[in-house]
């Protein structure tokens, strides 16, 4: 679930692209589609040969799921610095830059001798995956009319999920046939192929976008209003950076964990587990889209419902993943779980939304950026990790079992968020005007 920064980082009040060519725009999309994919069978390729690395090394669940949350801490902690970066330096060489990082990084995890060398090579991974999909999306976006802005951003996110089931598909294949270090090198291989790639074809000159006027901004300190002040200005959207993050604790330990829970409680080989963790995956990632879709067809004329949504995810989620791991390895659990996955990530959409609601529409950059803090330093990064330790002590099973409870935090809350919804909208909204013509 790490694919959420990716979401609306390209800045809102652009109110025009570059003019390219339409076959250039969608070249520029591939390449960056590709790289995003990479990104995610990089950081993803590790969970697949989790069993294989406890049996070499000696390796207990904590270091496991270390080595996992590590990258998702690195994305948490540099997005925003990097994507600073990439602006003023220049979009496309950063792409270029941050995907030879990670391949390399990822070849190093493949070349590693022991525990601490694969830390410091996955860490290196998460540094140049860090920014990639803000900086990313916001390139996609700039060669496109903004009428296909919703179209693309779901797409790029989309990407993410694909490549976290290749890299844990692909990966399990891979290791089982070729051994684990050659699972390492494969995805790095693919990374390094569109890195040298990206920056032949994808000029800065040709991405370039313009930016809002000093004199707007001027403006609008002038009048009084302080866009960024928004970002924490409220009750509510603090309790949607701080929910959001708590569920995808859930997401994240789920994703991390499930190829081994299936090795030790269904006695997969990595291939076939590897395989049955990405459908899983997958239909997180589809729980993710429709979710939202629901959200966005219930409660057009009813922001707040969406608050409502997001609780019942929660809740419902808790559920589902609470029986599925009290039942019995079999069909029927592995149906629970697939259930579950399906609404876990129901919370994406309208965490989202809350965000872009109740800050300026000119710091939205940073005010998903900021989301993405929260998810990775809350839930991401921190799942895997706790949901090892906890498997150290009870063992997986157990730790499956309690992991949901992550849920029942999040939707309280979201609850304290609705509470304080319309009057949060009602102070900012002097605020959070916006003028004609700034969103398409």
């Amino acid at each position: 679930m790490a694919f959420h920064h990716a979401t609306a980082t390209a800045d809102d009040i652009e109110d025009a692209t570059v003019s390219v060519p339409r076959t250039y725009a969608w070249v520029v999309f591939a390449l960056t589609f590709g790289l995003l994919i990479s990104d995610y069978m990089s950081r993803q390729v590790l969970n697949a040969v989790f069993p294989l690395l406890k049996s070499e090394w000696a390796l207990s669940d904590a270091q496991l799921g270390s080595l996992s949350g590590v990258v998702a801490l690195m994305v948490g902690l540099l997005t925003f610095p990097l994507s600073l970066a990439a602006d003023r330096w220049g979009r496309a060489k950063s792409l270029a830059l941050m995907a030879f990082l990670w391949s390399l990084a990822t070849l190093g995890c493949g070349l590693a001798e022991h525990y601490e060398q694969m830390f410091v090579a996955r860490l290196l991974v998460g540094v140049g995956e860090a920014a990639y999909g803000s900086v990313g999306i916001a390139v996609v976006l700039s060669v496109f009319p903004k009428r296909m802005r919703a179209t693309l951003t779901g797409a790029f996110m989309a990407g993410g999920m694909f490549g976290s089931v290749l890299g844990m598909a692909l990966g399990g294949i891979i290791a089982a046939h070729l051994g684990w270090r050659m699972a390492f090198a494969g995805m790095a291989l693919f990374g390094l192929v569109l890195a040298v790639l990206y920056p032949l074809i994808v000029r800065e000159r040709r991405i370039a976008v313009p930016r809002q006027s000093k004199a707007e901004a001027r403006a609008m300190a002038a009048e009084g209003k302080s866009p960024l002040a928004t970002l924490f200005a409220s009750r509510s959207v603090i309790c949607a950076y701080v929910g959001s993050g708590l569920q995808l604790f859930v997401g994240g330990a789920i994703m991390a964990w499930i190829p081994s829970y299936l090795n030790r409680y269904y006695q997969m080989g990595t291939d076939r587990a590897g395989v049955t963790a990405a459908v899983l995956v997958l239909i997180g990632g589809t729980g993710m889209i429709l979710c939202g879709m629901l959200s966005d067809r219930l409660c057009r004329n009813s922001p707040d419902r969406k608050i409502a949504l997001a609780i019942s995810f929660c809740l419902s989620s808790c559920l589902l993943l609470s029986l599925a791991f009290m039942l019995p390895p079999g069909p029927l659990q592995l149906v629970m779980i697939a259930l579950g996955m399906l609404v876990a990530t129901g919370t994406t959409g309208p965490a989202g939304a809350m965000v872009a609601n109740l800050t300026h529409y000119a710091i939205h950059g940073t005010a998903f950026a900021t989301l993405t803090l929260a998810n990775n330093l809350l839930g991401l990064a921190p799942g895997p990790f706790v949901t090892g330790a906890l498997a150290d002590r009870f063992g997986l099973d157990t730790a499956f079992q309690l992991m949901p409870l992550a849920s029942l935090a999040a939707a309280v809350v979201f609850f304290y968020a609705k509470r304080h919804y319309h009057s949060d909208i009602e102070r900012l909204s002097p605020v959070l005007a916006v003028p004609v013509g700034a969103h398409s």
